[in-house]
């Protein structure tokens, strides 16, 4: 027995090493149950073939699939102050953000970039659930200024897809600050006649959906999404009452007037590219009348 405890075994586990059997080939649909291939995946977008349902794709998952290939060109984000009340609960928030940080490859909840949709220019800014369930901190207000004056700067759309919990608790009232700030960056980029283009996909809430995320343009939303400030079971614990069906999906929104359309995650890129050319036509008009 210690023959094959001792030299056995080790040889087995040496020929077979973790690294070479991923443990990320399949993943479950989290609403259906589907295992799908890591493959087949890629190829829908994160989108389950089997029940339609839009999985989460990371911030640098959209700017790679929405720009044009061998467009893409990064904009850096100033730095700012990591944790200004050197917050911790029952661990650090500087610990929490090098977490986020190995976990996205991310320097925070928000990636910008510019280059080519469809062959139209735009700066994309996208936040990612992965880093801290996308919560807005001042590196992500600070991130949405920037994308702002990108766009003023080369005088092209902004595009900005959503995915967030809210209000970064672990940083408090710099936190909510972030929301009259975002709003200045919409308001500078309509005082610009710069197209400002929001895509809403599962979950946007809290401070992001009380903020920028609700002032485009033009605002698309990914089916099924989740957006409102407050979750469905908190507003129906507090208001003692049964809620609609589907209340604060997408559809529900679209219903309501609230967004301009659903448009599924394989449409949305070239949906994006024909509203930028509409866009951009409508204020060259505006322009030349005005001359």
């Amino acid at each position: 027995m210690s023959w094959l405890s001792n030299f056995v075994r080790p040889k087995i586990r040496a020929l077979v090493k973790k690294s070479d059997t991923p443990n990320n080939l399949w993943v479950k649909c989290n609403n259906c149950g589907t295992m799908v291939y890591h493959k087949d995946l890629k190829e829908t977008l994160n989108v389950c073939p089997t029940c339609n349902h839009h999985m989460k794709m990371s911030a640098r998952q959209r700017i790679n699939w929405v720009l044009d290939k061998g467009t893409i060109t990064d904009a850096i984000i100033p730095q700012t102050i990591s944790d200004p009340l050197k917050f911790k609960d029952n661990k650090k928030y500087t610990d929490r953000l090098k977490v986020s940080k190995g976990k996205t490859q991310n320097e925070d909840a928000i990636i910008i970039a510019r280059g080519k949709i469809g062959s139209n220019n735009a700066v994309v800014a996208a936040l990612d659930f992965g880093f801290m369930g996308g919560s807005m901190g001042v590196a992500v207000g600070e991130g949405l200024l920037e994308a702002a004056k990108e766009a003023i700067n080369h005088n092209f759309p902004l595009v900005v897809f959503t995915s967030s919990g809210g209000a970064r608790m672990q940083e408090g009232i710099f936190s909510l600050m972030q929301l009259p700030r975002t709003v200045i960056a919409a308001n500078k980029l309509k005082e610009n006649n710069i197209p400002y283009i929001v895509i809403l996909t599962d979950p946007t809430t809290g401070g992001v959906s009380a903020s920028f995320a609700m002032l485009g343009d033009v605002t698309y939303a990914e089916p099924g999404a989740l957006i409102g400030f407050a979750g469905p079971r908190v507003i129906q614990s507090t208001v003692n009452e049964t809620l609609p069906e589907g209340f604060q999906t997408s559809e529900y929104l679209l219903e309501h007037g609230m967004i301009d359309d659903v448009v599924p995650r394989k449409n949305l890129k070239a949906v994006i590219a024909n509203t930028i050319m509409h866009l951009g036509n409508n204020i060259t008009k505006q322009k030349l009348s005005s001359h």
